[in-house]
């Protein structure tokens, strides 16, 4: 495989400020993509820029906005193309783990923002992204989930839920292409080093739990104009 392989193509990230999200954007813009990174904070969009050129990819395009607000989602697209005139690699990481707590004590504004960013963000992405995907030779879109959404644990409810959903989003919409060379898929990284873990497990030992820079070129062979999986669930 060549260093560059994804030289030439545009690859979309969201929650690229931190984590995972900034982790792949890295691993993409290192193996050539141009990476369009998003998120809502500008000031840690641009940290990741700089470790995408320490990596040596090119500089990457910042978009700071807000996901769970579906109308500046749907400007994602035209935006790109504008820009670009092409896109050939979404990666949906961006999620937020919202309240733990048992499902009828959650308040409506918690389940609103979990639904929001985790899974109708998502949607919003599918429609304004698929008219670019399927206008590339090898369009690729890979949806971030957990393992919450098809183990159903006690607290986990709003967040657990919205994984799911995802899940069943992403793969119908992977059998509504499987006639374009457009290829869906979802990825599950497993526990990884993140703000979202340590806020959701604060007496686990940090240092026992694998780093997003050891998770994220895992993310890498679905974004390649040789995936051949699609609707498919892969896990770390």
């Amino acid at each position: 495989m060549s260093d560059k392989p994804l030289a030439g193509r545009v690859a979309l990230v969201t929650g690229a400020s931190r984590g995972l999200g900034a982790a792949i954007a890295v691993v993409l813009g290192a193996a050539g993509a141009q990476v369009v990174a998003l998120a809502r904070n500008a000031a840690a969009l641009e940290e990741t820029d700089d470790a995408i050129r320490a990596a040596g990819g090119a500089p990457a395009s910042l978009l700071a906005l807000d996901l769970a607000r579906g109308e500046d989602v749907d400007m994602i697209g035209p935006t790109i193309a504008q820009r670009f005139g092409r896109l050939d690699i979404v990666v949906g990481n961006a999620a937020v783990l919202g309240r733990l707590g048992p499902v009828t004590h959650l308040p409506a504004k918690d389940w609103a923002e979990v639904m929001a960013v985790n899974l109708t963000a998502n949607w919003h992405l599918m429609r304004t992204t698929e008219p670019l995907l399927r206008a590339s030779d090898a369009g690729r879109a890979v949806f971030v989930t957990s393992r919450r959404a098809a183990q159903p644990k006690a607290y986990w409810g709003a967040y657990g839920a919205s994984k799911a959903a995802l899940e069943h989003l992403a793969i119908t919409w992977a059998q509504e292409l499987a006639i374009t060379p457009v290829k869906v898929n979802l990825f599950d990284p497993g526990i990884v080093r993140t703000r979202m873990r340590a806020a959701a497990m604060p007496g686990e030992n940090p240092m026992t739990v694998p780093a997003p820079e050891e998770v994220a070129p895992k993310v890498l062979p679905l974004c390649l104009p040789s995936e051949t999986r699609s609707g498919e669930i892969i896990r770390a």
